[in-house]
């Protein structure tokens, strides 16, 4: 439990890419006082950190109350370094120049700052549970959905960003 009021809530992603850039998807669970809910969506063209981010970015969005204590569980070390480490809001600082993805992160900082939120970051394909899980979405959603013949929508920041500067991807 958090300070007595909510529940603590698990939210935890992963992203893929079939080639990097390539078709590439992301998976997110949030857990909560024994429920679940998962979320995944894909892309015709982006990257790996791309997805991984925004796994992020959607299960915190997904969140319906405000303050929530949120521990994010993620094998991206881009990710997870970015906010530990304090990466993200030097770029924030410098109004992300030369910041690799901005627009999600920009997207991210209004969604982080409305919660409490803490980032743990474990292995991937370790045999975690959930992280396991999170993968098998996000490939569905992404090279998955292309094999099976679906046209998926384009990452209309990548898109963006590579035609700006293909180094900001």
């Amino acid at each position: 439990m958090s300070d007595g009021a909510r529940p603590v809530i698990y939210l935890f992603t992963d992203g893929a890419s079939s080639g990097n850039p390539g078709p590439g998807g992301y998976g997110a669970i949030l857990k909560c006082a024994g429920k679940e809910k998962e979320m995944s969506g894909g892309f015709a063209m982006t990257t790996n950190n791309r997805m991984e981010l925004l796994a992020v970015i959607v299960g915190l969005e997904a969140v319906k109350w405000k303050n929530a204590e949120i521990t994010v569980v993620s094998d991206s070390s881009y990710v997870v370094n970015s906010v530990q480490k304090g990466w993200v809001f030097n770029w924030e600082k410098k109004g992300f120049a030369k910041a690799k993805n901005s627009d999600l992160w920009i997207r991210f900082l209004k969604i982080y700052r409305q919660h409490k939120v803490s980032f743990r970051w474990i292995k991937g394909h370790s045999g975690h549970p959930e992280n396991e899980r999170c993968d098998a979405l996000a490939v569905a959603a992404g090279a998955g959905a292309v094999a099976a013949g679906r046209q998926l929508p384009e990452d209309k920041g990548y898109v963006m960003l590579s035609r700006q500067d293909p180094t900001l991807i």
